[in-house]
């Protein structure tokens, strides 16, 4: 399943960080970043709860850019 989130983020470089540490969080199938638009889009792994795993992609994207926000 794939949903779409509203993010803010500063630079285009970091909105590639935050996909890349967005990807590797478990539980995230896959994840694209588009800064213009400043929307997350991520596909799910099936039967995963999408809100607990939304909480460690932000834990993450916020590891790798602390001035990031995603909206949940």
């Amino acid at each position: 399943m794939k949903k779409t989130y509203n993010i803010d983020v500063d630079c285009a470089a970091c909105a590639n960080k935050m996909e890349d540490a967005a990807r590797k969080t478990e539980g995230v199938n896959n994840c694209t970043v588009n800064f213009m638009m400043q929307r997350m889009i991520v596909e799910f792994e099936e039967g995963s709860d999408r809100k607990a795993v939304m909480e460690k992609v932000r834990a993450n994207c916020k590891k790798v850019e602390r001035d990031c926000e995603v909206y949940i």
